[in-house]
């Protein structure tokens, strides 16, 4: 049974210090910053850090300022979350957590 268990709100603010980097004059959210998020979920759901990416995928950017949404599930013993802008998908994958 695959259910919705965790969903967590943020916002990546412009002055981050990732930002004028990555790419200059055009800032993105850079993936790693996308993926502290999913790890932060994971801490506040379960009380876990982050220990394994096993996948993920980027499908679309996140600007700076823009509310976006992290929500993570369980299913068959794996954590998959999903990185969601309104109703566009972001990023997905799968993760592994440790105490």
């Amino acid at each position: 049974m695959n259910h919705q268990a965790f969903q967590r709100e943020f916002r990546v603010g412009a002055d981050h210090p990732s930002l004028p980097g990555h790419f200059p004059g055009s800032p993105l959210v850079p993936g790693v910053i996308l993926l502290e998020q999913v790890a932060l979920a994971l801490r506040d759901w379960r009380g876990e850090r982050l220990a394994r990416v096993l996948e993920a995928k980027f499908v679309a950017p996140l600007l700076p300022e823009q509310q976006a949404q992290v929500a993570l599930t369980e299913a068959n013993g794996r954590v998959r979350f999903e990185i969601r802008r309104g109703d566009d998908l972001l990023a997905r994958g799968s993760i592994e957590g440790t105490t």
